[in-house]
């Protein structure tokens, strides 16, 4: 909420997993106890460009355990004596104001997980989970084909060993009709008078003169 004239943060929200707070560049001069009742877990807080002229006015903020980092830059606040050793004295959960902490060091540039780094990178390796279990379907579908094509080739096989004996079947009938067309004329008409389970006429008469 950075330069939007607000006078006051009485009417926040209760926000119990806001991390960071940006109300720079408006015109807040107090009732920062509203901070600790709706944003308990607060670690960063930039007041920057507001109407804060003392000390006591940030003594609210003793209630945010969790505050690391605030800055009152271009406040009146700011221009008190040892105001930087006052402020950490009377927030001692403090480790950074203004960017710099008790021993004059800089802050880092961001902190990740104040800005949501960290959420960034959960999405990015899911995204990659994404993509190992999308690899893994891919594996499993060129299985599966490698499957169907190992048993379409042991069904032509089958089909093959059925097709050579149905050959060598047709191969054996032919060779029993060969062998039928040598025997002489009255052999073979008596052969098939057998196989179809007749008796020869002339078997008959020779049995009617008896």
């Amino acid at each position: 909420m950075i330069n939007i004239n607000l006078l006051s943060v009485s009417n926040l929200p209760k926000l119990n997993k806001l991390r960071k707070l940006e109300l720079s560049d408006n015109r807040v001069s107090g009732g920062l106890e509203v901070l600790a009742e709706r944003t308990p877990n607060l670690t960063h807080l930039n007041l920057s460009g507001n109407k804060i002229k003392d000390i006591n006015t940030l003594e609210p903020l003793k209630k945010l355990p969790n505050l690391h980092s605030l800055d009152l830059f271009n406040c009146e606040v700011t221009m008190l004596i040892n105001y930087r050793e006052s402020v950490f004295t009377l927030l001692p959960q403090l480790t950074y104001l203004d960017g710099f902490d008790a021993d004059d060091q800089e802050a880092p540039d961001s902190d990740p997980e104040a800005d949501g780094d960290g959420l960034e990178d959960e999405y990015e390796n899911g995204e990659e989970d994404d993509d190992d279990e999308e690899d893994d379907l891919d594996e499993e579908v060129i299985d599966d084909e490698e499957d169907e094509d190992d048993d379409v080739e042991g069904e032509e096989e089958e089909d093959g060993v059925d097709d050579e004996e149905d050959e060598e079947e047709d191969g054996e009938e032919d060779e029993e009709d060969e062998a039928d067309d040598d025997l002489p004329r009255g052999e073979k008409r008596k052969r098939n008078l057998e196989d179809e389970g007749e008796e020869d006429p002339e078997d008959e008469e020779d049995d009617e003169d008896d």
